[in-house]
């Protein structure tokens, strides 16, 4: 059984930084994917960025792309979220994902979440 939680949320300023992490145990990742989705609320749950634990391969959302980056730490089994330029609409509920092996830029395809962590933008 795979647990994630994630860390780092909170309020920020438009233009501001924040850094989410993910924490994973349970099993071995070298085998996983694990993505960022978040969720404003009356919106459905959408796919930020995601990276393949063994390779490296990142893939972003159009939206957060050049101002939101990925990365792993294959030691601490952490991923993290370094989101820069913060805009009103980046807040949401932030969740991170694992899925064995691959997954898609569909929440429904992925099979381990953690709680969710709330990330507020101030204009």
């Amino acid at each position: 059984q795979v647990q994630l939680v994630e860390s780092g949320g909170g309020l920020a300023q438009a233009g501001g930084s924040l850094r989410l992490s993910c924490a994973a145990s349970g099993e071995p990742f070298s085998s996983y994917v694990t993505g960022w989705f978040r969720q404003a609320p009356g919106k459905e749950r959408e796919f930020v960025t995601a990276i393949n634990w063994s390779t490296g391969t990142t893939e972003y959302a159009d939206s957060v792309k050049g101002r939101f980056t990925i990365s792993r730490d294959n030691a601490k089994n952490t991923v993290y979220l370094q989101m820069n330029s913060l805009k009103p609409e980046d807040a949401a509920v932030y969740y991170c994902a694992a899925n064995l092996r691959s997954a898609t830029v569909l929440a429904s395809s992925w099979k381990y979440w953690g709680q969710g962590i709330q990330v507020t933008v101030s204009s």
